[in-house]
């Protein structure tokens, strides 16, 4: 359910990465190639971007599906930026909330989506209701479960917490709560992207004329893509990512990581 993409890199054209692939966000809203529940994505969407200079992102969002908004061209072709994240919606409550329930979801220089779905919602999570200041449950900004997980995570980030633990220990406390939920998170604040596979897919791509991709799925057939596996945070800049496995609800945060850098491998020594 949904599909979404994050970028940090050289500045670009919103549509140059959201329209303009054969198989980009636009296209995933009605044919996604890896979406493994619901097919098609018209519940909503929204792009959230930075301009230079200015760390408090963007919003552009709608209700309806993004292929029948006519003024999203216009501004995917002439709004440009180094950073971005966007998604298409497939309702886990068809017509909830409406627009308000369109990722991404902000706060400050933030920018979240939820990729899946809390099984059992909204009774599973009712005991996580008291974790968080009653000033945060009495403003979320809609009743889904998107929304209320992207409140666990700014109650985290708010008391100091890095970018990766907040979404490792989100998704572990609900995972925990909700058992067989599909928590697929992505997270930036403009200049990295964070992000969780908990139970659907998640590739990216170091591109290579700079900059990283974070997505549901690949927007093009470029070799290069890389299936992020289940059960993994992921965190990424311009130039390196990393990948860190997740293991189940009650164990700690698996300490291996895995570098990628973008730079490429150094040329072989020819034979003799």
């Amino acid at each position: 359910m949904c599909r979404h993409i994050a970028y940090v890199g050289p500045e670009e054209p919103l549509g140059r990465l959201l329209v303009d692939p054969p198989h980009g966000l636009y296209r995933q809203s009605w044919a996604p190639r890896h979406q493994r529940y619901g097919t098609v994505n018209a519940d909503g969407f929204g792009v959230g971007w930075y301009a230079p200079g200015d760390p408090v992102p963007a919003r552009y969002r709608r209700a309806g599906p993004i292929w029948g908004d006519p003024s999203f061209a216009d501004l995917a072709r002439a709004v440009r930026t180094p950073a971005l994240l966007a998604a298409v919606r497939d309702a886990t409550l068809p017509g909830a909330d409406g627009e308000a329930a369109a990722a991404p979801f902000a706060a400050g220089a933030w920018l979240f989506s939820h990729n899946g779905a809390v099984r059992g919602w909204p009774g599973t999570l009712a005991p996580l209701v008291t974790t968080l200041p009653p000033e945060d449950v009495l403003s979320l900004e809609a009743r889904s479960d998107s929304a209320f997980v992207w409140a666990l995570v700014l109650a985290r980030l708010r008391t100091g917490d890095e970018e990766g633990q907040a979404l490792a220990d989100t998704v572990l406390e609900v995972a925990a709560a909700a058992p067989g939920s599909r928590l697929n998170l992505l997270l930036t604040q403009g200049d990295t992207i964070t992000a969780t596979a908990w139970g659907d897919t998640l590739w990216y791509l170091a591109r290579p004329g700079g900059g990283t991709v974070v997505a549901s799925e690949p927007y093009d057939d470029d070799p290069h893509w890389r299936e992020v596996p289940d059960r993994t945070l992921l965190a990424a800049s311009r130039t390196d990512v990393l990948l860190t496995p997740l293991k189940e609800p009650g164990d700690a945060l698996a300490s291996t990581h895995t570098s990628t850098p973008h730079t490429p491998a150094p040329p072989k020594e020819p034979r003799p």
